[in-house]
Formats: structure tokens, sequence, C-alpha cells
């Protein structure tokens, strides 16, 4: 396959060359964060997690597409990235679940990527600089540069209020039932949520008033894209629903929770996205290999109430907060792994256990 020559430029004047794949853009180029994610597989399902909203994944596996798409695997009812970075794109899958190649797939729901490129250097050097927003495609080198010269990152952007339901949509059969807040949801979380309990996931706009109305046992905050400090809305619901109703966040619902409980956030240099990170529960010792998305995390000592339950072993992040007297807790990482290890599938028991009971510690 003959593919058109293609430029990667990040907003620093830094440039990559490759091939243009995917959907061709117009007017011939993307612009959007880039951020790298280290899974070896999952890649349909990294594609479409919703919290890549305004980004651009580069992926440090070279080999990518190699077995094919699968619906099964949709995170989401269409990618919400700005683009993807390959070293080779495979051209032929090999799997019996395929339904067609990435490829395909890509041009389906209009997303541009560019192959060929040394995705390690653009590893080593976004480790080495942060997450720098940027541009690429096919265009003339000119278009592309000043495109990424112009480019802006995700710092202070709501990006939830477009990912979320524009209606309330309901899942599971249980007997308890829970109120999703949905800042970005995945398939796979739903689905998790669906097996233990009767679910009603709502949009991010949902006011407090209206999620009591639907007189759930429990609430559950979402994943999803953006700066949570650009979510003073949002947690400003959560603020008045803590104390009234059991509450388990997840990666962004883990930080806004956080910023209801008094916390603030920060943005990390290039953030944890990946399926190999591991983390300590410090009430139980044990270490759990987890999968993660996300660009900010709580700072240290920020909390007015509860405290942290959970850390990152390789750079000391907050990775999980609880507040029993809140009857509430969250961890920044992703239990319902899609894609990743299930090592912290256990959350989802941890959170009937509150529900049910009402307190953290039955659980």
């Amino acid at each position: 396959m003959i593919r058109p020559r293609a430029l990667l430029a990040l907003s620093d004047g830094t440039t990559f060359e490759g091939y243009a794949a995917g959907y061709l853009a117009e007017p011939g180029y993307t612009t959007g964060e880039f951020v790298f994610n280290t899974a070896l597989s999952g890649y349909q399902e990294v594609i479409t997690d919703p919290s890549y909203a305004g980004q651009i994944i580069a992926f440090t596996y070279p080999h990518i597409g190699n077995y094919g798409v699968s619906p099964l695997d949709d995170e989401a009812l269409r990618p919400w990235c700005r683009g993807i970075v390959v070293r080779d794109l495979s051209d032929l899958p090999s799997s019996w679940r395929s339904v067609g190649p990435l490829e395909g797939f890509l041009r389906q729901h209009r997303v541009p990527a560019i192959v060929g490129v040394d995705t390690r250097r653009l590893t080593r050097y976004l480790r080495a600089h942060g997450a720098l927003a940027g541009a690429f495609g096919h265009a003339e080198e000119s278009s592309v540069r000043a495109a990424a010269e112009l480019a802006t990152g995700t710092d202070g952007t709501d990006l939830v209020t477009a990912v979320s339901t524009p209606a309330s949509y309901q899942r599971g059969d249980g007997d308890l039932h829970i109120v999703a807040l949905d800042y970005g949801i995945k398939t796979t979380m739903v689905r998790a949520l669906g097996e233990r309990f009767r679910v009603t996931v709502v949009p991010s706009s949902t006011s407090a008033q209206a999620v009591r109305e639907l007189r759930p046992h429990g609430v559950f905050l979402s994943n999803g894209p953006g700066d949570p400090a650009a979510l003073a809305d949002n947690v400003a619901v959560i603020a008045e629903l803590l104390g009234t109703v059991p509450v388990f966040g997840i990666c962004l619902g883990h930080q806004l929770l956080a910023a209801a409980l008094g916390g603030s956030t920060f943005k990390l240099p290039f953030g944890h996205h990946g399926s190999n990170h591991p983390v300590k529960d410090l009430a139980t010792g044990k270490i759990e290999i987890t999968a993660q998305n996300h660009n900010y995390a709580v700072i240290p000592e920020s909390l007015a109430r509860g405290f942290v339950s959970h850390v990152n072993l390789n750079d000391g992040v907050i990775e999980g907060i609880s507040s029993p007297t809140d009857r509430c807790f969250s961890v920044q990482y992703h239990p319902e792994a899609g894609p990743g290890p299930h090592d912290a599938r256990y959350l989802f028991e941890r959170f009937e256990s509150l529900v049910r009971y009402g307190s953290l510690e039955r659980v």
C-alpha cells in the first residue's frame, strides 16, 4: 500500500517523519495533546476510551492492528481521540474474533493516523519534556508546523460535556439501584456495574436533586477526559451528595471526589497510560498491577477529609482515597480493566458491600 508522506510536529518545533494512514482528514492535519500508551494489546479499547478526548495516542508497542477489530471491544459508540501514532500498522489481521482491519475502523470513525514513526524516540522525548500539544498530517510541512504552534493541550478544558451521554439509560437488574454519573464512562465499566446492580447512567450535567429523585442506593462517578479543575459544577454536585448516599469514583471520578473532599489536583508530566502500573493498597499491603489512563493526580496532603488508601509504586502518586465518615472511596486506576489485568476487580465488590451495608468497615 502506497501511503502519502506525513509529518508529526510538536509545539516546541520538534518533528518526526512518517506516512499518513487511517482517515485522511481535511485540511490535511489534526491537532491535539500527544501522550503515549504502554499497553501491549487492547489497542481498540484504548482508541475508543472517551478519556482520550482531545489527545493523540502514541502506542509504544511497535505492532498495532495485528488481531483486527471487533464490536465486542468498543468502549464507546465512537472514538474521541484526535488521532493515533503507530510504528507498524498491520494490514492483515489474524484473529477468529476480527471483523476487519484496524485501518478500516479508523477510516469508518474518521480517526487519522501516522505510521512508520520512530515511536521509541517520540516516547523518550515526551518522557523528558512532558505531554506536548502538536499536529500531524499529510499537508504541506509549513501548514503542519503552523498548526502545531497553535495547538493546545487539555489544561483548563471541559471535555466531559462533549463525551457524556445526552440521555439517561439503564443496565442490569440487581436489587440495588446505582446512579452512574457519566463523565465519559467506558462500556466495560457499565458492564461491571450491571453485573451487580440495576444501573441508571445519567448525563454529567445531572443535578444532585435529580440524582436524589432517582432514589439510588449508591452513586458511581465515572472516568472521563480533561482537566478536573475545569469541572467546578460537577464537584459541587458531588459535594452535595456526600454523606447522603455511598459514593465510588474511578479515574476522573476519583479526582472530582477528591475535590469535593477539599483536595486539589495537578498535571503529571506525561501521565499514566498503560496496563502495567504497580499500586499498593496501604490497608492490606497488597500490590496490584493496574490499568491506568490519566494526566492529572491529587495533590498530597490537600484533602480536608478522608485519607489516602492506595499509592503508585512507580512515582508515589496518590491512587486511591477513602472517607468512612462520608461513606465514599475512589481509585485513580481502572479496576474494570478494559484492557488490562483484573487484580483490582475486587473494588466493585467493595462498592457493593458499602452500598449494601452502609459502612466501609464492613468492606
